[in-house]
């Protein structure tokens, strides 16, 4: 399978030790699930299971949805339901399958310049954060992310256009990426809870925000439609897809914990049901 300049460009996790495996795929996946340390622990368990390796492709999911319509890809795992469903509606995919969840929080510096801290209600801690003027650093890359914040400020009822390049900055980065930023400039920032547990540069930020029901996080699994794109590898893309749904995938996900942690919790339907 050939990759375009921009995919090439993107972030490339792969599983090396494993590059004698019969077979390989490409998952074109959001960047939460990369920089949590997933597939590094996930990926050997299935490739030692079936010979399969893995390549992922993390960018933030609208990239990662577009990627597989352009046929640069076996297989899709991101979290944005409504575009993920979109995209088996126009044909791109051929079944969408929840596969695991965690939550959306948003982090802040100590100091808490905007008294957000301890909220459980995240409409009117961003809403809080708008009046104040306090600086918050966005995605701003289309990603699930981003599409999550966007929600949660239109639900606030705040404009973040108005406040585009003040108080609002976008880094239109990837997860990791953005944290470091608004940790740079003393920002606000609403990242996935799995990306934070793992990230190695927390300095004196904490959780501000959380708890609230509107910032579920919801990760789904698409095999790329051959019909469309005659290139996948159907049979070891559909593997990866039964095995990350299978009883075996679904605790290989819930057992992968940093610091007593565990970072995503698998809820795949029962096979059969």
């Amino acid at each position: 399978m050939k990759l375009t300049k921009l995919t090439l460009a993107a972030v490339l996790v792969t599983a090396p030790m494993y590059a004698l495996a019969d077979e390989s795929i490409i998952v074109q996946s959001t960047t939460s699930t990369a920089n949590s340390g997933l597939y590094d622990y996930l990926l050997p368990i299935f490739t030692e299971a079936t010979d399969i390796t893995v390549n992922v492709v993390a960018v933030g999911t609208g990239q990662a949805i577009k990627n597989a319509a352009n046929c640069d890809g076996d297989v899709l795992l991101v979290h944005a339901k409504p575009a993920e469903e979109k995209f088996v509606a126009d044909g791109g995919g051929t079944t969408r399958t929840d596969l695991m969840y965690n939550d959306f929080i948003i982090v802040g510096p100590a100091d808490d310049p905007a008294g957000v801290a301890g909220m459980t209600d995240v409409a009117p801690a961003m809403a809080t954060i708008a009046e104040q003027g306090a600086l918050f650093a966005s995605r701003g890359d289309d990603s699930g992310t981003h599409k999550k914040e966007v929600a949660l400020w239109k639900a606030a009822g705040v404009d973040t256009a108005s406040g585009s390049g003040d108080w609002y900055r976008e880094t239109g980065s990837g997860m990791g990426a953005t944290l470091n930023a608004g940790l740079g400039m003393g920002a606000y920032v609403m990242t996935d809870r799995a990306t934070w547990i793992n990230f190695g540069n927390k300095q004196d930020y904490q959780i501000a925000v959380q708890g609230d029901d509107a910032m579920f996080n919801q990760y789904g699994v698409i095999p790329v439609n051959p019909e469309k794109c005659p290139s996948v590898n159907v049979e070891a893309a559909q593997t990866f897809n039964d095995w990350l749904i299978s009883d075996e995938g679904q605790e290989a996900i819930a057992a992968y914990m940093v610091d007593g942690q565990q970072l995503f919790f698998p809820n795949a339907p029962e096979q059969g049901s």
